[in-house]
């Protein structure tokens, strides 16, 4: 049953896919989701289908008897790439599915300009790319680190959790290591990476204070650091490290923080008029008067510098859905809806 409801699921171009016990099997696509059938899976449906996706991966189910929570990867052959979440939920057994195709993504075919994608070519620093869970994040860290691997002699290391994309070497050699499977963690991952002569790493995501201090260490020693974190704006972002950080550290952290940072680019998919989505972006890239800003503890003045500049190498997401709407690939409604600040957008559509 589930390779019908996998090869369904990517003939629709869907996202994800629900198998929740209580409810069909359901796909979501472009904001929406939609019941397959009327046939509600009943718990034991539900348990045999994930003891199917668990049986094709080649997987024990120790964890997700133990833990409640199991997140790893699957490749169907002829098929796709999935990123399967399972879990329990009263007292079932559920997955939630995320279809990643085995092609590299077109930044030009994902809408992601050309200038993001070139931020790898950056020779250290960091760069973060965030925004809330499903905006396309791990997209266009793809898009980054094949545009390196196409043009830069490098050792890239990619810790994953799990592998999402897979890149074959081309002019770097790219070393994908899942955590859980060729790591114990991201911590342990990234230590190990400092001596593998790496020129390039890409953390899937910064977790917790242990992980974004040695990422931070990473980036100051030469090396160049892309990774994700779930927060919407440049500032946002920033405060977020910083308040990891135990208030006896923070001041030391704001000041390695405003010599490490490169970019950070905040992304959301929005959808269109003609029921697909599109992203927009918010673009910082750090400046003598942002690091300043940073330094002395006045992130808040961030976004205002963001609006007013006229460099397209820096651009707010308000922006960046205004340009939308005025091409027409969104609705007023829409603009409205996802703008940091919707009365500047009011006049416009």
């Amino acid at each position: 049953m589930i390779h019908e409801v996998l090869k369904e699921a990517v003939d629709q171009k869907v996202s994800d896919i629900f198998i929740v016990a209580g409810r069909p099997v359901s796909f979501y696509k472009n904001g929406v989701i939609h019941k397959e059938g009327e046939n509600r899976l009943t718990p034991d449906e539900a348990d045999e289908c994930v003891k199917e996706i668990y049986k094709m991966a080649g997987r024990e189910l120790t964890l997700l008897d133990n833990e409640g929570d199991d997140d790893f990867s699957l490749s169907v052959a002829g098929l796709s790439r999935f990123r399967v979440s399972a879990y329990k939920q009263r007292g079932t057994v559920s997955a939630v599915l995320r279809v990643i195709s085995f092609s590299l993504p077109d930044p030009v075919e994902f809408g992601i300009p050309d200038y993001i994608v070139g931020l790898g070519d950056q020779p250290n620093g960091m760069v973060l790319v965030t925004g809330p869970a499903g905006s396309g994040k791990s997209s266009t860290l793809a898009c980054i680190i094949d545009h390196i691997n196409k043009n830069r002699e490098s050792h890239i290391i990619t810790l994953e959790d799990p592998i999402e994309y897979l890149h074959r070497h081309n002019q770097s050699i790219v070393s994908q290591r899942e955590v859980g499977v060729d790591t114990l963690s991201y911590v342990t991952g990234l230590r190990s990476a400092l001596r593998q002569c790496p020129h390039v790493i890409l953390l899937g995501e910064m977790r917790d204070f242990e992980t974004i201090s040695v990422a931070m260490t990473a980036a100051e020693t030469g090396h160049l650091l892309l990774s994700t974190l779930h927060t919407m704006g440049a500032a946002n972002t920033i405060n977020r490290i910083i308040d990891v950080f135990p208030a006896n550290q923070q001041r030391q952290i704001t000041v390695q923080l405003s010599s490490v940072l490169d970019a950070v680019v905040s992304q959301q998919l929005l959808p269109t008029v003609d029921g697909g989505v599109v992203p927009a972006f918010e673009i910082m890239t750090m400046t003598p008067a942002i690091r300043n800003m940073i330094r002395d503890g006045k992130v808040h003045q961030i976004d205002g510098v963001i609006y007013s500049s006229p460099d397209e190498t820096m651009i707010s997401m308000d922006e960046s859905i205004g340009n939308l709407l005025s091409k027409g690939i969104i609705s007023h409604e829409t603009a409205q809806r996802f703008a940091v600040h919707p009365e500047r957008l009011r006049k416009q559509g």
